[in-house]
């Protein structure tokens, strides 16, 4: 309804007083929902009379009218030939679709929750699901579905990077978020998610203070030094005259367990396995299990890797080292709820699969051991859909050295095959 040829009855519809009428149409029919009838008002003198003539009405309206639209698309076809949402889109502008808008906003936020409940690394981390819940109950930050992916896709980014190797905060941040060195500042968003994803991990309340949340940056190998982050090894014999293979042969000959640290890890000079047997690798969660191994096989011990609870920059990065030089990785831990998030880490971590760490293999150490303590909060275990369950349902935790003498018969039987591989 703009430019020549415009007749007077469109004239009509231009005129100042009708300009209430036409702007709550045009909201209701931006609304996306079948309109009947529309309320107008408070209206003025000028207004009702406006009012009045487009539908040809034979006394002025009350001051809040209602319009039956069916009635007013007669008076404008009539006037214009034109429809009344023609009309209104001329004089006020495009219609809107609030309730097709609300649908797309409805479906994106849905679709932002099940990425986050669907990313690769909460499905890794079950004890994750907690925080993502937690992500969802917040709602979205500042509003909006991009924003609040694209601050959650940093934590992803930088959950997927640790433990970190020693590195000071800002370093790693820079290194993790395409040099954002202040992005995992204290009070940043980014960093708060982090923080109260850690926490959940390891099932602790964020954390309230700054010296708790460089505590638990702190576990999670950023900030600390690297010599300070060690990992114990028993039966390690790598090839190679660099000195993180001369130590852990020399230690190993003689029977002994090594202590290796990250500063090792990062400048092993020459190291590889043998590639003949193909060198497998267990990982315990307890120190005293590998005292245990050592003190049984002595010089012959097979390779063993010691977490000592969570595992920090240096045991992931020995484990991650003997992968990429051939080695086959297998975990074991407490059957409690933290040791199954901690198995949940390495095997996320690492490429380590878990060894006896079935629901079977469950009920055979709670059938030995029925008096346990209680496991804590259980999570779902992603290499087997039915420990969580089985753990549950007894009520028990199996702390890892009450099956030592299983997890040893095991390695006796690997000890057995090298000395047969030997003679051979």
């Amino acid at each position: 309804m703009t430019g020549a040829g415009r007749g007077p009855g469109e004239d009509s519809l231009r005129r100042p007083g009708l300009r209430p009428l036409w702007h709550t149409v045009h909201d209701r029919l931006s609304s996306g929902r079948p309109v009947a009838r529309v309320r107008l008002g408070p209206l003025d003198d000028t207004e009702r009379e406006a009012l009045a003539d487009l539908l040809g009405l034979d006394r002025l309206p009350e001051a809040r009218p209602t319009v039956v639209m069916v009635r007013l698309e007669e008076a404008v076809t009539e006037l214009s030939g034109r429809t009344v949402r023609e009309t209104v889109t001329a004089l006020v502008g495009p219609l809107g679709d609030r309730a097709a808008d609300r649908r797309r906003r409805e479906s994106d936020r849905a679709a932002l929750w099940s990425w986050l409940d669907g990313h690769a690394t909460v499905r890794a981390q079950p004890a994750l699901s907690d925080w993502a819940a937690s992500c969802r109950a917040a709602g979205l930050a500042g509003g909006s579905v991009e924003r609040t992916r694209s601050l959650l896709a940093d934590v992803l980014t930088v959950l997927a990077e640790l433990p970190a190797p020693a590195e000071p905060l800002p370093v790693f941040a820079a290194r993790v978020l395409d040099g954002r060195a202040h992005a995992l500042d204290d009070g940043t968003p980014v960093a708060g998610h982090v923080l109260r994803a850690l926490a959940a991990l390891h099932d602790s309340v964020p954390p309230r203070s700054a010296a708790d949340r460089r505590a638990l940056w702190a576990r999670a190998g950023v900030a600390a030094d690297d010599l300070s982050a060690t990992v114990l090894v028993g039966g390690l014999r790598p090839l190679g005259d660099g000195p993180l293979a001369r130590v852990a042969r020399v230690c190993a000959e003689a029977g002994q367990a090594a202590c290796l640290t990250l500063a090792q890890l990062r400048a092993p000079g020459e190291f590889a396995l043998a590639a003949d047997p193909v060198p497998v690798v267990h990982a315990v969660e307890n120190p005293s299990v590998l005292a245990l191994a050592v003190r049984r096989f002595g010089p012959d011990c097979p390779p063993l890797v010691c977490t000592s609870g969570w595992p920090n920059s240096a045991a992931i990065g020995l484990l991650r080292m003997l992968a990429e030089h051939g080695a086959v990785l297998r975990h074991h831990g407490d059957f409690d709820g933290e040791g199954i998030r901690i198995a949940a880490y390495v095997m996320d971590k690492t490429p380590a699969r878990p060894w006896r760490m079935t629901a079977a293999d469950y009920r055979a150490a709670v059938a030995r051991t029925p008096r346990g303590p209680r496991p804590g909060r259980i999570t779902e275990a992603p290499w087997d859909a039915e420990l969580a369950g089985a753990m549950a349902e007894h009520g028990s935790a199996v702390v890892e050295e009450l099956v030592a003498d299983v997890l040893l018969d095991d390695l006796a039987g690997t000890v057995a095959r090298q000395r047969g591989a030997a003679h051979s």
